[in-house]
Order: structure tokens, then C-alpha cells, then sequence
């Protein structure tokens, strides 16, 4: 018995059928775990040198490519000859936007979305479904591998473009010495070390995250000023600083998860010393046309939080609630070039501790506190 085709559907109900279609998805993932993009930039352009070069059997080969042809991911031009497009040249490796490693199903980025067939648990129990999935819960199961941990670190400093740009939009001048905590390899540490000769960091994160962030540091001069930690954010930070930086961590974690987070980083600090949030937010007012594709990024992203961690993207208000519940005070909010938004919050009520001092906004962006 054979497997039936689907049903030819009325016009007005392809847009949807396309938007559900769960073949091209895969199938560009297929293509990008191949590296397609790159053999064929290589040279590889015939089919059956295009097969040897990326191992795959060559009518299989051609049955994926005529499906992404006919889409206009690749082009053959001729027959069995086959180029890139516009959009596969984003599947090059060396490609700015860094894509294919996102796609790629030998990485860890392929063992996130193969959680993604089971969001409809997740809806159903409001809860992460990685663990059901993988046998461990996200952060267990990426500690239990030093590969798929430097995959995952390789990531995260892609996604540290959003927040690119803090060591020079954000107003430093007051701040002495800055804790990142949960920082990976410190790729922003190293940003802001580079624009304030006058600051000090420490990257604070596990074990295999800093081994590399201490070489980072040494690498670009900057072990001096700037220094590494092991620990654990839900326990304890190391003490000395004024400022603690939470940059796209708090989204990782469910409401009381969070309020722990900045317990622990407010008990670092002195009296006034200050808690930054750097996180990509939901606005809280009517979106915007303008702002509507920067919406539809971030529910994707609230997804993805929901499905592998029972984490959640949250709007300025969502943060300040969060940061009073851990004695924390607002008080200023920058939206970064990048995306992201750098919210200021202060420690108040830290006796015999000197207070830091206050802020002195550039203006840049500047907004209220919510």
C-alpha cells in the first residue's frame, strides 16, 4: 500500500500549507549539514562530484536538489550542473550571517530543533520538553559533552551580536570593575575591556566556558585587566565589583529561576552597585508596523526558550518586576544598535557597604525607568 499524495488544495489555502510545510525546513538543513553552499564555491558543481565532495549517494542527492531548485535555492543551469543563489550563499560557512552553523543537524544547533516536534507538549504542559527528548535537562546534557559545549559556544558568540555595540553605546565612565556572569568565552567582556582602559571584568561561568575565556583574554592583552571565575550563578558571585552584567541569560530561565539569578548578583554587590540586563524584549506598547519583524524574531526566540529550557522572553516591565522581587531599584533603560536592550538597576539597602556611584547617562537611547 502506498503512501498517498496530498490532496490538491483550494487557492486560498496554500499560503497556510506552505507556512506548515515541514519538508523545506529539513531540507535546507539537509543542504547546510552537507555543506552544498561551500562544495559548489569549491568547484564541485556536478552532481556526481558535488555527492563525493559532501558523501552523500548522488540520487538522493538529486532528489534534494530538485526540490531547493525549484525553490530557488540553488540554480542548475545546466543539467546536472548546479550554483548557487542569492539565498545559498548565505549556507557558505565564511558567510557573515553565519547561518549554516545554525542549521547544521551534526551541531548542537541540530540537537535544540530536534526537540521542536514536541512544542505541542510543551504548550500542553507549560514546561521544557528537552529532557523527554535527550534524557537530561538542556544545561546537563551540554555539560555532559565538550563538543557539543564548544558547539554551543561558538553559537553564543554569533548571538553576541545583538548586544554588539555595549562597550561603546552604553555609558561606562562610573562603573570600576564589571562581573559577567554566565559570560561563555567573553567575547562581550573583551568588547568592553577594549573600549574602557579604566575597567576590569571578570567572566563568571563554568568550567569549560572560562578555560577558554582566560586564553581569549591573554590572546587580545587583556588578562591584566580582565580575569576568570568558576562558579555558580545561583549561589554565589565572587565580591569587589559594582557592577554585574546579565547579558541574554535571564531569557534562559523561568520567573523564580531569574529572581535567584539577581539575588545572587545583588549580594555581590555594594550598596548602589548595579545589576545590568541585556536582553532583545518585547515592547510593552502596541507594536508598531516598524517594529512588527523584530516581534516575529522574538516569539520564535520565546519558543525555542519554552521548548528547551522553560525559559521566556519578557518586556522592560516583565525584567522590573523580576528585579523587585530581588530588592533591586530601576533605573534606566538603552536600546543597543544591535537590538538589545541594557537595562540599569540598583542595589539598594546593602548596609555598611559603600555606595557606587550613579549613573550618568549619555542620552543615548535613554528612556524612564518602567
Amino acid at each position: 500500500m502506498s503512501a498517498p499524495d496530498r490532496p490538491d488544495r483550494p487557492e486560498q489555502s496554500r499560503g497556510l500549507a506552505e507556512i506548515a510545510d515541514i519538508v523545506t525546513p529539513f531540507a535546507v538543513r539537509a543542504a547546510a549539514t552537507l555543506r552544498l553552499a561551500d562544495h559548489i564555491a569549491a568547484g564541485h558543481t556536478r552532481l556526481h562530484d558535488l555527492a563525493e565532495a559532501a558523501g552523500a549517494d548522488p540520487r538522493a542527492l538529486s532528489r534534494l536538489l530538485r526540490f531547493l531548485t525549484c525553490r530557488d535555492i540553488f540554480a542548475e543551469p545546466e543539467p546536472g550542473t548546479f550554483a548557487l543563489t542569492e539565498l545559498a550563499a548565505e549556507l557558505l560557512t565564511d558567510h557573515p550571517a553565519n547561518l549554516r552553523q545554525w542549521l547544521d543537524a551534526d551541531e548542537v544547533a541540530g540537537r535544540l530543533d530536534s526537540t521542536f516536534p514536541h512544542l505541542v507538549d510543551a504548550v500542553r504542559s507549560g514546561t521544557s520538553v528537552y529532557e523527554k527528548v535527550h534524557g537530561a535537562p538542556f544545561w546537563a546534557d551540554l555539560a555532559a559533552s565538550p563538543a557539543r559545549t564548544e558547539s554551543f559556544d561558538r553559537l553564543m558568540s554569533q548571538v553576541s551580536q545583538s548586544t554588539k555595540g555595549i562597550g561603546t553605546a552604553y555609558d561606562w565612565s562610573d562603573v570600576r570593575h564589571v562581573i559577567d556572569v554566565g559570560g561563555g568565552t567573553g567575547a562581550l567582556l573583551r568588547e568592553i575591556l577594549t573600549a574602557h582602559p579604566h575597567l576590569r571584568g571578570t567572566v563568571a561561568d563554568q568550567a569549560a566556558s572560562v578555560a577558554e575565556a582566560r586564553r581569549q583574554l591573554a590572546a587580545q592583552g587583556l588578562d591584566e585587566r580582565g580575569d576568570t571565575v568558576v562558579c555558580d550563578m545561583f549561589d554565589r558571585l565572587p565580591t569587589g565589583a559594582d557592577t554585574c552584567l546579565l547579558s541574554r541569560v535571564l531569557a534562559d530561565w523561568d520567573d523564580e529561576s531569574a529572581v535567584r539569578i539577581l539575588r545572587t548578583c545583588a549580594a555581590a554587590l555594594p550598596d548602589g552597585g548595579r545589576v545590568l540586563i541585556a536582553e532583545r524584549v518585547f515592547q510593552d506598547e502596541p507594536v508598531s508596523a516598524e517594529d512588527l519583524s523584530e516581534t516575529r524574531r522574538l516569539t520564535s526566540h520565546d519558543l525555542r526558550m519554552l521548548v528547551l529550557l522553560a525559559g521566556r522572553k519578557r518586556s522592560e516591565s516583565d525584567y522590573a518586576r523580576l528585579a523587585g522581587r530581588a530588592g533591586l531599584s530601576p533605573r534606566a533603560s538603552d536600546r543597543l544598535p544591535g537590538g538589545a536592550t541594557v537595562m540599569d538597576f540598583r542595589v539598594v539597602g546593602n548596609p555598611g557597604q559603600k555606595e557606587a556611584p550613579p549613573r550618568h547617562s549619555s542620552g543615548q537611547g535613554a528612556t524612564p525607568p518602567p
